[in-house]
């Protein structure tokens, strides 16, 4: 990318846009990490004590982490990935796009059924051949995009296993991020949804009704490495911050699993 006088980075995906402006060559730049959206309240977070240590900035992107892979692959001059499932960090590496040997799966999350919370408590209980469906009633179940958007790969995974994926998948609300499918039941738009639990920890708009087992998807991981263009001095050691006891203590208190 040429340097100019002020440089502009868009990285788009549907629904989402960030502009950056990034300063020109001869000026330092912040780090710059691609995130999916899931991690948005945590990292923005631990970016602050991070600043806080060393005075240092860092620049996040985020968005559902199929777009944000696509951009990696485009050139976007990122130093950091952190990605909602492992079959992206697998996509990026099998492209080159980022160095293998830093690869690091640090978190994990549940899967939970939300509702409105200015609704009465709907009795619903996630078990095989749960009645999801009929208490839908005339309304959509939100959730991620189960073609491309991990969350949304997640639920329909889990529910395929409970027996219920052929009823509910006619009212599915697929949405771009597992953020965006929130959005949708926190303004009443859907009268149910499946999301994050750190993402329904972060609404005070929903109610959790119940996780999803454990056994009925995949393992949700969160891998993150330093891309293979990565320039900036401090991508290793943000990377290796993030697993420092300040860190651990913030995604914790946001409802992520540490696995490292």
């Amino acid at each position: 990318m040429p340097d100019r006088t002020r440089r502009l980075l868009v990285i788009a995906s549907a629904g989402l846009g960030l502009l950056a402006v990034l300063p020109a060559g001869g000026e330092a730049r912040p780090l710059l990490v691609l995130a999916a959206a899931s991690l948005q309240t945590a990292l923005d977070a631990i970016a602050a004590a991070w600043r806080k240590e060393t005075g240092r900035r860092v620049l996040f992107a985020y968005a559902a982490t199929p777009a944000l892979a696509r951009q990696l692959e485009q050139g976007a001059p990122a130093d950091l990935f952190a990605s909602a499932d492992p079959d992206w960090m697998d996509w990026a590496g099998q492209r080159g796009l980022i160095r293998a040997e830093t690869r690091r799966t640090l978190l994990g999350n549940t899967l939970v059924l939300i509702e409105p919370a200015d609704r009465p408590a709907t009795p619903l209980a996630i078990a095989p051949g749960f009645p999801l469906a009929q208490a839908l009633g005339g309304y959509r179940l939100a959730m991620g995009n189960p073609a491309s958007v991990p969350a949304g790969k997640y639920a329909r995974a889990a529910l395929s296993a409970l027996g219920i994926w052929d009823q509910v998948a006619p009212r599915i609300a697929g949405a771009d991020t597992a953020r965006a499918a929130l959005a949708l039941v926190a303004r009443g738009e859907a009268r149910f949804g499946i999301v994050y639990a750190t993402d329904a920890k972060a609404e005070p708009r929903v109610r959790v009704l119940g996780s999803f087992p454990a056994a009925s998807h995949p393992p949700i991981a969160y891998p993150f490495a330093v891309t293979a263009g990565a320039r900036h001095p401090d991508a290793a050691s943000f990377l290796a911050y993030l697993s420092a006891p300040a860190a651990k203590r913030i995604f914790e208190a946001e409802g992520f699993l540490i696995l490292e």
